[in-house]
């Protein structure tokens, strides 16, 4: 058993915060991105404690990314939307999980609502940054220093350590593998072949339009691609997939190739598989990429975790805080006075830090990354 002393509250915290911790429940993240970037965390937990039996409450989507994680022993489903506080089903979950006697519980998330569950759980040691008036909540309450953390993945990496500790430099970086058998299923599921060069495009981004290349200029991109002999796939959800139906129509008029996205043509310059694949689907063929160009969405994180090739877009939002982690991938976007915005539409209205990040300057990126090309 761990070492416990009562605080005045009532609440305990383990002596020193140093000690082993058996069971851990981390409150996860909405965003497969920041799932991604939660994972070095995880490592450094498995570190400091091993043998250590890691849960996570985490949204439904997110599943199958956490279960990818060696370090995940098991996905609770975190069932309440978000900004929701449904206190009595809040209440009732976490009832349910003191039957699992955590030793400690890391919340992410900085919400009051995110707290709640660990404390009915009666975790004795819960833990994250002060965030929004959480001091009744969490008993391991920190401050945070965002000039000392800058980057996300810091940020939860130091919720592994002791108040007082500093994390590890350099951190892990996040990590999947898939195997050929994943890999083969998911191809033939799709019917996909490997027969020439691969190119994977992502061009969603859940967060809004102000993070997303423009249409035309994947098009124009996937033709040029397609000249040098790759296949180009497009991925992303089913709410990526009228913008990917477009840039398949923009590619094929201007190639004066009249097929269909969806059709298994070979003529086709690009293919349409938003919507047809889940999030598994999605990490088996990025795993094949020999180049993947992706806005900064989850599905760039995904490609840097798995280590391809990639050009990253960023626009509106800021590789200084979230980049993929990846020495395989290259950062694009251009230094204009008005990003990062961080805002989910371009509050000016002419949306410059993508619509001059033109085709030829990042063709003249991919040159570089497949110069056997």
């Amino acid at each position: 058993m761990n070492a416990v002393i009562p605080s005045d509250s009532g609440m305990t915290a383990c002596v020193g915060l140093s000690c082993a911790m058996n069971k851990i429940l981390i409150v996860g993240p909405s965003w497969v991105g920041d799932c991604m970037l939660m994972q070095p965390m995880l490592m450094r937990l498995k570190q400091r404690h091993p043998g250590c039996w890691i849960d996570v409450l985490a949204p439904p989507w997110t599943a199958v990314l956490l279960h990818a994680m060696p370090e995940v022993h098991d996905v609770i489903v975190n069932p309440f939307p978000h900004g929701a506080l449904h206190l009595a089903a809040r209440y009732q979950l976490g009832k349910q999980l003191r039957a699992a006697h955590y030793d400690q519980a890391i919340v992410l998330p900085n919400s009051l609502k995110s707290a709640l569950v660990p404390l009915f759980a009666r975790i004795p040691l819960r833990t994250g940054f002060v965030g929004e008036a959480r001091y009744g909540l969490l008993n391991d309450a920190r401050r945070l220093d965002k000039t000392v953390l800058p980057l996300m993945v810091e940020r939860f990496a130091q919720l592994a350590e002791t108040p007082d500790g500093k994390i590890p430099r350099p951190l892990a970086d996040p990590k999947l593998t898939v195997t050929a058998a994943q890999r083969d299923a998911t191809l033939n599921k799709l019917g996909l072949r490997l027969d020439q060069p691969v190119a994977v495009f992502c061009p969603g981004a859940e967060y809004g339009p102000a993070k997303r290349w423009p249409a035309a200029y994947f098009a124009e991109t996937a033709q040029r691609l397609h000249k040098l002999g790759y296949a180009v796939w497009l991925i992303g959800s089913n709410k990526d997939r009228d913008v990917s139906e477009t840039i398949v129509a923009l590619s094929n008029q201007s190639s004066g190739n009249q097929s269909s996205g969806n059709q298994s043509s070979g003529n086709q310059t690009c293919r349409n598989l938003c919507g047809s694949t889940d999030l598994a689907d999605a990490i088996a063929l990025l795993s094949v990429a020999q180049l993947v160009i992706s806005n900064d969405s989850g599905l760039m994180h995904l490609a840097a975790a798995l280590d391809r090739p990639m050009l990253a877009l960023f626009g509106s939002s800021s590789p200084q805080f979230t980049p993929p982690l990846s020495a395989q991938a290259q950062v694009v976007k251009l230094d204009i006075e008005c990003s990062p915005c961080f805002k989910r539409e371009c509050p000016l209205g002419h949306f410059n830090c993508m619509n001059q990040l033109t085709p030829d300057l990042v063709w003249k990126k991919i040159r570089r990354v497949t110069p056997q090309h």
